[in-house]
């Protein structure tokens, strides 16, 4: 299976099992949406006087009209659903408030009245952050009386995207699966994030990769943004007021945002991120941290305009996503395509969440959890994205390294002749260890062979008499051309390697037009282990050399004494 099969198939995998548990726990819940009327605070008002007279509450105007505030709250005549028995709840989106109170009149004519507050919400929270009352009168008897209309008494009020939003009747067993359904949800997706962290820590103790520790702190901020969201760090910490985790809430999903664009920026190439592009990328991290940590630190002050100017920062990033992929195609970078997978669905889901925030979309449950699914999914094509990477950087490793043994060999060798150097001659023969014997062979009459038959004949020759050479000794000897026509030769003084069998070799060998060409060859036996020993073996070779040429050529010299 090809690398893009696989990722096809991940993707899809995913996407077929965010629809089936999505599906199931659509199935799983029978609950019963309410309809809701607001009524501006006022002094004087009470709930019995407004249990009686519902029509003075607003049903046309959308909540968050109304701006900040303290508000009352009525449902419409319950549904069906209210007379199913005992234990029904009540639930609702979390949003900024203060105070909540719950009065609950019963078919009877009894009222209840419970509530909880900001700081003290004790069990009224739900994974996925839903804030969730109990209907079930205390002391009912059976059959129990059901509920008929629902008042809500809401102090301090941010009123970003509502004051009661998505309130819905639920039995208790459909609470239960429902919130079965959301652990699991959650759980996973920070046991996932967790498992990124680590995995990537420990390649970039390897790599060293400047994309690997932005693309923790991205994941870390998930993480951070999926406990919060999801009202789990409330569960875990029940001393932390609810405000107080909608205010690191909306922090960590400027930072998530910020390290997005941070790990785009390290992911890409260099020259993807050049010029305007990297201006606008840092305003647009600047505008939405900025007002990330306004709108956290302000709450409830001018709510509505600090929550748009969040919601115009997030718009920036969306609008710099296509400018960053064209700039990515244009600079043919080899990372687009995963990147584009990487960042399709958070963008996608991005877009129904500013939707949301801008009122062109009704508040969904599953619109405001849809930003931890999208974060998922991001952060495991995002983790195949650097894969993918990886994978690309260690064939680039592999070419350079062997581009670089490649080049090291080239540097070694004598072009023409295919034989050692000087430089890499001396390198080697000063590491071998033991007695050596150095031989020097110098052609005969060279620059008579270049004028009978041109320098590319006089070329020719002297390959040849390499290949004859490199024939003529062990496999362990190193043989090299040292100067125009001069070689040398270094081999275990063990070897029993003859100057004399060089010679015959040579003149065996058959060369351009059948001219005869020979060589002399001076000899010396004694240790390299330092350039000292190397020489005082090159004097005494090159002495014996000597005296060969001057006994008539084409013959062969020792030296008279091995090199001490």
């Amino acid at each position: 299976m090809t690398f893009g099969r696989c990722i096809r198939t991940a993707v899809a995998a995913a996407m077929l099992l965010c629809a089936l548990l999505a599906a199931t726990a659509v199935s799983a819940a029978v609950r019963r949406p309410i309809a809701t009327c607001v009524l501006r605070d006022a002094p004087g008002l009470n709930a019995v006087d407004l249990l009686r007279t519902p029509g003075r509450f607003d049903c046309r105007t959308p909540q968050s009209r109304f701006g900040a505030g303290d508000f009352w709250v009525v449902s419409e005549r319950l549904p069906a659903i209210a007379s199913s028995g005992l234990g029904l709840d009540v639930e609702s989106g979390s949003v900024w408030q203060n105070r909540t109170t719950l009065y609950v009149l019963y078919a009877d004519g009894a009222l209840r009245r419970t509530g909880f507050s900001s700081a003290r919400i004790g069990d009224h929270l739900l994974v996925g952050a839903l804030f969730t009352t109990p209907l079930t009168l205390p002391g009912a008897a059976v059959p129990p009386v059901p509920p008929v209309r629902l008042l809500w008494h809401i102090e301090g009020a941010a009123n970003t995207r509502g004051i009661v939003i998505g309130p819905e009747l639920y039995d208790h067993r459909s609470q239960e699966k429902q919130q079965v359904f959301l652990a699991g949800f959650y759980g996973s997706f920070i046991g996932l994030a967790i498992a990124l962290i680590v995995y990537n820590l420990a390649l970039w103790r390897a790599l060293r990769q400047r994309f690997q520790p932005v693309y923790c702190a991205l994941v870390l901020c998930l993480l951070g943004y999926a406990l919060s969201s999801s009202a789990i760090l409330g569960l875990l910490f029940p001393g932390l007021a609810n405000n107080d985790r909608m205010r690191l809430n909306i922090v960590l999903l400027g930072a998530s945002a910020v390290w997005m664009l941070l790990f785009a920026r390290t992911f890409f190439e260099r020259r993807v991120f050049e010029g305007p592009i990297r201006t606008a990328s840092t305003a647009v991290m600047v505008a939405i941290g900025f007002t990330s940590v306004l709108m956290a630190a302000t709450l409830p002050w001018h709510a509505t305009m600090v929550d748009r100017l969040n919601t115009l920062g997030f718009c920036g990033l969306i609008a710099l996503v296509p400018a960053i992929l064209w700039r990515a195609w244009r600079m043919r970078s080899r990372y687009l395509v995963m990147f584009a997978l990487a960042w399709g669905v958070p963008v996608a889901f991005t877009v129904l969440r500013i939707a949301e925030a801008l009122k062109l979309l009704p508040w969904s449950f599953w619109i405001d959890n849809s930003t931890v699914v999208a974060m998922m999914l991001e952060a495991l094509l995002s983790s195949m994205a650097i894969a993918y990477r990886i994978k690309l950087l260690s064939l680039e490793r592999d070419e350079a390294r062997e581009q670089e043994s490649a080049a090291r060999i080239l540097a070694d060798i004598d072009p023409l002749t295919g034989l050692l150097n000087r430089r890499a001659f001396l390198a080697r023969a000063i590491e071998r260890k033991g007695e050596q014997m150095l031989l020097i062979a110098d052609l005969d009459h060279f620059k008579a062979v270049n004028e009978t038959i041109g320098h590319d004949g006089g070329d020719e020759v002297l390959r040849i008499v390499a290949r004859a050479l490199r024939t003529a000794v062990p496999a362990d000897a190193l043989v090299a051309r040292i100067g125009g026509e001069e070689f040398a030769i270094i081999v275990d003084a063990t070897a029993g390697i003859a100057a004399s069998d060089i010679l015959a070799a040579l003149r065996t060998e058959r060369m351009p037009f059948d001219l005869r060409v020979t060589a002399s060859i001076g000899t010396c036996n004694g240790p390299i282990t330092r350039e000292a020993d190397w020489n005082t073996l090159y004097r005494e070779a090159d002495r014996a050399l000597f005296e060969a040429k001057s006994a008539g050529r084409d013959r062969a010299r020792r030296a008279r004494r091995a090199a001490a």
